[in-house]
């Protein structure tokens, strides 16, 4: 059984499975479709999954892609933990610019979906995390966007801020209202 929780902005969603430990290991089904869908309320078709390694202070983000090539993210970490954020930029959106968190790590193994029509972004808390996520587009080019981690207007809380490692193209990001209306 998976257990789904709706957090502030109800459409993203923190998933936590139900382990099974015992002195082999532990075993636990981390996707249902049947139920993810349920849980979600509409059908959802995963097209790729990515997989990244980043050390201690990495951050990366808040990246998101324009229309017609909106992804949807369902995130896992499975290697070391990361603090997961996803920010609103859908604009007739009651929530919109709000954002939320949640710490991922491979021991507690939850997992967040972040639809389509968010900015999603993580700093690596460990000393390295591995972060693997389902998305529901394929990557283009052309549509990749990012929002600066430190927008003043959307005030990401983030439990790290010095000694952060950033790529230039995430340090030349602009901040949500300077950029792309996602529409």
């Amino acid at each position: 059984m998976i257990n789904f929780k709706q957090l502030f902005i109800p459409d993203v969603v923190l998933i936590e499975p139900q382990v099974f430990d015992d002195d082999r290991g532990f075993f636990f089904e981390s996707f249902n479709q049947k139920e993810f869908d349920q849980a979600i309320g509409r059908k959802v078709n995963f097209v790729q999954d990515n997989h990244s390694k980043s050390s201690e202070g990495v951050l990366r983000g808040l990246h998101y892609q324009l229309n017609p090539y909106a992804q949807g993210k369902l995130v896992r970490v499975i290697s070391g933990e990361i603090y997961d954020v996803a920010v609103d930029i859908r604009p007739n959106s009651k929530t919109y610019g709000l954002w939320v968190s949640e710490f991922l790590s491979c021991a507690n193994k939850k997992q967040l979906w972040i639809p389509e029509g968010f900015a999603h972004g993580f700093v690596v808390m460990s000393e390295f995390a591995e972060v693997m996520y389902k998305a529901t587009n394929f990557y283009n080019k052309e549509s990749e966007r990012s929002i600066i981690w430190n927008d003043e207007t959307l005030n990401v809380q983030w439990p790290i801020t010095k000694n952060l490692i950033i790529s230039q193209k995430d340090l030349e990001a602009r901040s949500l209202k300077e950029g792309d209306s996602f529409e």
